[in-house]
């Protein structure tokens, strides 16, 4: 249980780090990171990382499409974990 914690926060912290990379890109102009990245980056758990930097650095903010998949991956993660913590025994 303690490696799929510290594997979901490195997941999140790497998701939220390519967010802000990509705005400090697009805020410089220079070649950004291509959406479907960061979806891929938002794929493993990292669903709260993508949120934070949306909401936080005002990022993709007014995209209702990247809203929509990054929703959506929310709502398959949320999907996951209920499936992980109702079915599978979990020891703590």
């Amino acid at each position: 249980m303690t490696v799929l914690l510290i594997s979901l926060l490195f997941f999140n912290l790497l998701c939220f780090l390519l967010f802000a990379l990509d705005k400090r890109k697009a805020r410089r102009g220079e070649r950004r990171i291509p959406e479907k990245t960061l979806h891929l980056a938002t794929l493993p758990g990292a669903a709260p990382g993508a949120w934070a930097a949306i909401l936080l650095l005002h990022h993709k903010n007014r995209k209702a499409a990247f809203w929509s998949i990054t929703l959506l991956l929310t709502l398959l993660q949320g999907a996951a974990l209920y499936f992980i913590w109702t079915y599978l025994p979990v020891s703590l």
